[in-house]
């Protein structure tokens, strides 16, 4: 049966939200919330976000300015775009979000658009209030154990928006030696990232200086080098919860000095806190994936 949203972790009266995955929608992950005074950390996905806010005013802080998320609009976020989040009003905003995968999206995208290489979307947020319900949709498809519904409308919506707004998404190139600098240094970051070194020791190593290397690393990838390797840590610490790891053992493997600093960053990347998260993926992981709670 349906189940209404618990505390996930985050501060302020009357904030909740609920980060979760439903078992017969493989490579989406869904999540309902109300914010007032959370706000996201400037990050990137590994997959797609789809949102649409109910109630209320986000601001995403985009690389391109900040825009203004309103009921009836639909905010598309292509992979590994950076951006941030927090309320516009005070009363802050409460919204329905899809997470699908890359994998996910371009089977979609191969079946219904002619879009050659890899399938995106040309535009941030676009008015379309019927693909905006029809998130939602699927947000209370799934809670009710519906999968035929929440399947079914999940593929209706985005293929709505890849038809109305897709794009073909520029392949990276790593032509400049900036570009070069900068996928060296993150391949030492993700092999060194419980251990890291310093900008300068980085720099040294990679035979450039350090301001010349957070140009050429924010440049490529939206992002100053510690503020990547933060994300990159939170996205293998969910991995480690996906697959059952406590909280405080993810966040020693994943290189935070103790729980209470994977708490803090996690919840202001995903959304809830680590445990939270981890405690929906065990109840997802113990169902039938026809009767959820």
């Amino acid at each position: 049966m349906a189940r209404s949203c618990e505390n996930g972790g985050v501060d302020g009266a009357g904030e909740w939200a609920r980060h979760w995955q439903y078992p017969e929608l493989p490579g989406l992950d869904l999540l309902r919330a109300r914010y007032v005074s959370h706000s996201f950390a400037r990050h990137a996905h590994e997959g797609f976000v789809l949102g649409a806010v109910r109630t209320g005013i986000e601001d995403v802080v985009m690389p391109g300015g900040t825009i203004r998320a309103r009921p009836g609009t639909v905010v598309m976020i292509n992979p590994e775009v950076p951006h941030a989040a927090h309320a516009g009003v005070p009363e802050g905003w409460t919204y329905a979000t899809l997470y699908p995968s890359a994998c996910l999206v371009a089977d979609i995208a191969a079946e219904i658009t002619t879009l050659r290489g890899t399938a995106g979307f040309a535009e941030t947020i676009v008015e379309d209030p019927d693909t905006a319900l029809l998130i939602q949709e699927v947000h209370r498809a799934a809670e009710q154990g519906n999968a035929l519904a929440a399947d079914s409308v999940f593929r209706i919506a985005t293929a709505r928006l890849l038809v109305r707004h897709g794009r073909s998404l520029p392949a990276r190139t790593t032509g400049s030696a900036g570009a070069r600098t900068a996928a060296a240094a993150k391949g030492l970051l993700m092999e060194r990232l419980t251990a890291p070194p310093s900008l300068e020791h980085l720099a040294r190593e990679l035979g450039t200086s350090p301001f010349a290397l957070l140009r050429a690393f924010k440049a490529e990838y939206g992002l100053p080098p510690h503020s990547w390797l933060t994300g990159e840590r939170v996205r293998r610490a969910r991995r480690l919860l996906d697959d059952g790891t406590p909280p405080a053992e993810a966040a020693v493997a994943v290189g935070f000095t103790d729980q209470p600093h994977l708490n803090r960053h996690f919840t202001r990347i995903v959304g809830v806190t680590p445990g939270a998260y981890r405690r929906e993926r065990a109840r997802t992981y113990k169902n039938d994936g026809t009767a959820l709670f």
